[in-house]
């Protein structure tokens, strides 16, 4: 996290122990698995992991894009393991989950982006645990429709892409990813028949005006459910933070978007797209 800068107290973690802290971690290592938890620094791994949920990554650690806000590794990744969508499957029955939240790295590498490795582990999710709802965090899988209804034909319940940031710093701190390929994205997902789902950061220099204008894009699009978080810096090679958000804007900024016709909205400075996620599948908003 942040060196030097003194974190306000309102990002504040809860820490990472307990007794279904080290069930999951156990359970992640046991079936050789990754998490986004993990691997992109995620602030809430101590209350998630200890509510007995996680975030599973598919398709290995490391990804072939390098945004400067991730804390994911970065390189030329290892073929997909066959074994990887019956070892997920099996964990997620393990847990006991009621819900399931999957993403993975960007695979650029793969000839179809890593979309049919996906579909994979959603059937082998859905078969062994028919009672469990699933949600997935993907890829733009370069916008191409093809790929994406792979995904959307494995049938999980909530499909979710993150525009990540406002247009203007989208080139700025991701690498290849455009902005409107993600309203792209979200568009045919919507259309699709899915609920989408997105999300973004505040911190990185962007205006109110900014703000409202990606709540428009998104909505517009079809996006459904959306998620507002704070930023933070994994290290000193990632973007820096221009600004830690008031928890009451974050407050603000949630009714906000409930005005524009979003259906649930989650806004707060330690919100990541995955955060509570169960809570979509419990109020029925899919």
């Amino acid at each position: 996290m942040e060196k030097r800068r003194r974190l306000p107290e309102w990002l504040r973690m809860q820490r990472a122990s307990g007794e279904n802290y080290s069930r999951v971690r156990h359970l992640i290592a046991e079936n050789n698995l990754h998490t986004i938890c993990t691997s992109g620094n995620c602030p809430n791994i101590g209350e998630c992991w200890n509510a007995g949920t996680a975030t599973f990554m598919i398709l290995g650690d490391i990804c072939t894009r390098a945004c400067k806000f991730c804390n994911t590794k970065t390189g030329k990744p290892y073929p997909p393991d066959p074994d990887e969508p019956q070892r997920l499957a099996r964990s997620v029955k393990k847990l006991g989950l009621k819900h399931c939240v999957i993403t993975s790295v960007d695979r650029d590498d793969l000839p179809d982006r890593g979309s049919s490795f996906w579909a994979d582990v959603i059937y082998e999710v859905k078969k062994l645990n028919p009672e469990t709802t699933i949600e997935t965090l993907i890829p733009d899988f370069d916008g191409e429709q093809e790929y994406l209804r792979k995904i959307i034909d494995a049938g999980p319940d909530v499909i979710s892409h993150n525009i990540e940031t406002v247009r203007r710093l989208t080139p700025v701190i991701r690498t290849k990813a455009k902005y409107d390929r993600s309203l792209k994205v979200i568009r045919y997902i919507s259309r699709m028949g899915k609920t989408a789902k997105s999300g973004f950061m505040l911190g990185l220099g962007e205006s109110e005006d900014e703000i409202y204008e990606t709540m428009d894009d998104l909505f517009a699009a079809g996006c459904k459910i959306l998620t507002v978080g704070q930023y933070l810096r994994p290290s000193e090679n990632h973007m820096e933070v221009v600004s830690y958000v008031d928890p009451a804007r974050f407050g603000e900024y949630r009714k906000i978007a409930l005005t524009k016709g979003f259906m649930f909205v989650e806004s707060s400075p330690l919100v990541r797209s995955s955060f509570h996620a169960e809570k979509h599948v419990g109020n029925g908003y899919f």
